[in-house]
């Protein structure tokens, strides 16, 4: 079979380990013949991204705190001074204080609100903004979100209103990027067994109500997920943008 993503070019931000969506995704595009570019966000990531690079053949790994301007700005630098044509963009970044995902969302505190922000929705408009004079003959960036954007998810709290303004940042971003043959996406998956899910409380009691509750009874798999995100990076995706795109087994159309 011939494979999807031949001879394109994707930057993945946000692989941490090999638990995280952001890995399924990466296997995926290498399955169908895409070049890898990591990222990793300092020294302690480092040695564990480099060793999944090399477990994945990815071309290159790149430093890239999405906190810092200047990282950002220096991965803008790498593409334009070694001409590297970028093909696909993949934002898998979110963080935010444990202590304002325990407590209720009214009393988030200030510093925790705006830093769920920055990491988890504003790093995808500064990425965006960064390497999109490298997408030269258009692309797809996508994100990954999650129903609590939507709804109000127990214990998601101040990162649903991120996730939020992380959508609301796909629609502007496909409106203004479309001109540039961009297509701008988000993946709204359902709840999976990754390093970032332990920090949200009764998470295995999530899973065991979506089991019960969505129409295909079970669970999210991670390669469900990444096979989606082939499909947008490929040309089979080319009329697709500005959408959030559910993978979750049916739930989102669920109610009481």
């Amino acid at each position: 079979m011939p494979q999807l993503l031949n001879e394109k070019t994707a930057l993945v931000l946000g692989l941490a380990n090999r638990w995280s969506i952001a890995y399924s995704i990466a296997k995926a595009f290498r399955r169908e013949g895409a070049s890898l570019i990591l990222t990793y966000q300092g020294e302690r990531q480092k040695d564990t991204v480099e060793e999944l690079a090399s477990e994945l053949g990815a071309s290159r790994v790149i430093a890239c705190d999405v906190t810092r301007d200047d990282d950002i700005q220096l991965l803008a630098e790498i593409f334009k001074v070694e001409g590297c044509r970028l093909d696909v963009v993949v934002h898998s970044i979110a963080f935010a204080n444990k202590e304002d995902l325990s407590r209720p969302f009214h009393q988030t505190s200030r510093e925790g609100f705006l830093l769920a922000q920055d990491i988890s929705a504003y790093s995808l408009v500064a990425v965006s903004r960064a390497v999109a004079p490298a997408m030269t003959e258009g692309g797809a960036i996508m994100t990954l979100s999650y129903l609590g954007s939507q709804r109000v998810m127990t214990n998601y709290n101040v990162m649903g209103v991120a996730k939020a303004s992380l959508e609301a940042s796909v629609r502007y971003l496909a409106s203004e990027l479309g001109a540039h043959k961009i297509r701008v996406n988000a993946i709204s998956a359902g709840p999976i067994k990754t390093a970032s899910a332990r920090g949200i409380r009764d998470f295995a009691q999530i899973l065991e109500h979506v089991e019960s509750t969505a129409p295909l009874k079970r669970n999210t798999d991670p390669a469900e997920v990444a096979d989606t995100a082939v499909f947008l990076a490929s040309e089979l995706g080319r009329g697709v943008t500005g959408n959030i795109i559910y993978v979750d087994a049916g739930y989102q159309i669920m109610g009481v």
